[in-house]
């Protein structure tokens, strides 16, 4: 039911005129070659991004507020009764061969998009309790406990759609014969700054539905504080989902999605597109084809400014420190001039490892995606602030992949690496400041005890920006002194795929981030 090319960016059109203003853009700054912006990709990306933020608010006019509360994610049986039913399961369970129920399409209700529309509110700003278990060091919110709640609120919209949307007792799988896990994560972009001043709203929706997979729209919105103001979007994601069968672990049919309006058609033509590219992308991942003559190119000057110094062999480890030989003197092309401690990819690594334990469990009795994520977000934050020695603030998740399900009583290793990094030029009061920018990647292992073997079964990648402005050079005993800053090489060819691949989401979330602005900033 996906509109035309042609109609789909008529309307798009159509959105940008309501909403946009006029603004001084943010830009980048790039320490030794110009940033690609791929029209196939960047471009589509911020149409999706602020299009959706724009049709979600019409759409959500129609919904029924009786039916948007959220379908709990947790089991609040005992953890000996749950392992007793999962054995019984177990031995119920036909073998792998056995092909999967005949459903059809027809037998299934179709649903709006208004049926799995879900909310709640943290009144952070009312109750200063609640806000005490959200709050961070520097006084902020926890992000990575917010991203918990949004893959619980991703898992409770898909099961609403499923289900129908007055489902909101406890999720019972082997009654239902069905189960809904996160297949990926395709962005979390926070588009505005997170602050504890406000009540928030998370919230969400299916925007397109597959055979057996779902895409679904989260977001974080700032209530206003009186009726005279309008609620702010903080951070919007996306989600894709997939339903199994709970008996045979094959693919299940879900709900056909049927739209009606304009703003629903193109929120499902969004929705079709977002599946359509993420097979593209993977095509295009670098694990499978050699990089662009771009890309090269810039790969291989980076490594002409920065990589014959690294090689030295008096460089002495990320956790110390640096020689005088490990630093050079660069300036980037808009004249910012830095002395830069370069430090190996493969010297930034900090690991964590830890036991999986069943208060964190699902409803499918394996270790809950959200409770990955945070911990996945903690450890590249460390790691991101380690790196850059100061406050940082959160900018987007750049994608997460969930390949394999976490068992409980397992021992999860968790690896962090800063995959990249650059600055970005913002103006404020008039004034330009530079920031570092840094993205991280965080992967997570399950490791088998007997053969000391690993399986990855999640990568996360963070970008984070140091809040320190590296624009103003600090001035010892009236001289003004060069800036430092540390700057991360790759040695070896996967780690040079891994920067380029970094360097691909980063310019993606940039362009987001910069368009937002565009539309909101007078």
């Amino acid at each position: 039911m996906a509109m035309s090319y042609l109609c789909r960016r008529q309307l798009f059109s159509r959105c940008f005129r309501l909403t946009s203003r006029k603004f001084t853009t943010n830009s980048r700054l790039h320490d030794s070659f110009q940033q690609p912006r791929d029209p196939s990709v960047v471009k589509e990306e911020n149409q999706d991004v602020t299009a959706i933020d724009s049709l979600l608010n019409v759409v959500k006019l129609r919904v029924d507020p009786r039916f948007s509360s959220v379908v709990p994610m947790r089991i609040p049986s005992l953890w000996a009764e749950a392992r007793l039913a999962t054995q019984q399961e177990e031995t119920l369970r036909p073998p792998k061969n056995v092909q999967s129920t005949n459903y059809s399409l027809q037998n299934l209700p179709p649903r709006t998009m208004q049926d799995s529309y879900t909310e709640f509110v943290l009144p952070f700003a009312t109750d200063p309790n609640l806000l005490e278990e959200y709050v961070n060091a520097s006084g902020g919110i926890r992000t990575g406990k917010l991203m918990e709640h949004l893959d619980s609120l991703a898992g409770s919209i898909s099961y609403k759609h499923v289900l129908g949307p007055n489902s909101n007792s406890t999720l019972k799988v082997e009654k239902m014969g069905l189960y809904i896990v996160t297949a990926g994560v395709e962005r979390l972009d926070m588009l505005r700054p997170l602050e504890p001043t406000h009540d928030l709203r998370l919230s969400g929706q299916v925007i397109f539905t597959g055979r057996s997979s779902m895409e679904v729209v989260v977001r974080i919105e700032a209530l206003a504080e009186d009726s005279s103001k309008k609620d702010e979007t903080i951070l919007l994601g996306r989600f894709s989902m997939v339903c199994r069968d709970a008996k045979t672990n094959q693919a299940h049919l879900v709900n056909p999605l049927v739209v009606s309006t304009e703003e629903e058609k193109t929120l499902f033509a969004i929705g079709q597109d977002l599946k359509s590219k993420r097979a593209s992308l993977a095509r295009r991942s670098l694990s499978r084809v050699p990089p662009s003559s771009e890309e090269a190119a810039a790969l291989h000057e980076n490594f002409l400014k920065l990589g014959e110094v690294i090689d030295q062999p008096s460089y002495i480890g990320y956790h110390h420190e640096p020689s005088a030989q490990v630093k050079v003197v660069a300036t980037d092309t808009n004249g910012l001039e830095y002395t830069a401690e370069l430090v190996p990819m493969s010297e930034t690594r900090i690991e964590r490892c830890m036991l999986m334990f069943p208060q964190e469990r699902n409803v499918h009795q394996k270790i809950f995606g959200g409770y990955l994520m945070r911990l996945a977000y903690e450890l590249g934050f460390s790691n991101a602030s380690m790196f850059c020695r100061g406050r940082i603030r959160f900018l987007s998740l750049d994608e997460i992949s969930f390949k394999l399900p976490v068992p409980i009583g397992s021992i999860l290793r968790l690896t962090s690496l800063v995959l990249y990094d650059d600055f970005v030029k913002e103006r404020v009061n008039n004034e330009d400041k530079v920031y570092q920018l840094l993205h991280v990647g965080v992967k997570a292992n399950v490791v088998d005890i007997k053969t000391s073997t690993e399986m990855t079964t999640n990568e996360f990648r963070f970008t984070w920006r140091g809040e320190e402005n590296l624009g103003a050079p600090p001035v010892i005993l009236g001289v003004p002194e060069l800036r430092k800053v540390r700057k991360v090489v790759p040695k070896t060819y996967r780690e040079a795929m891994l920067w380029l691949e970094a360097r691909r989401a980063v310019a993606i979330g940039e362009e987001i981030r910069e368009l937002v602005t565009q539309r909101t900033v007078h």
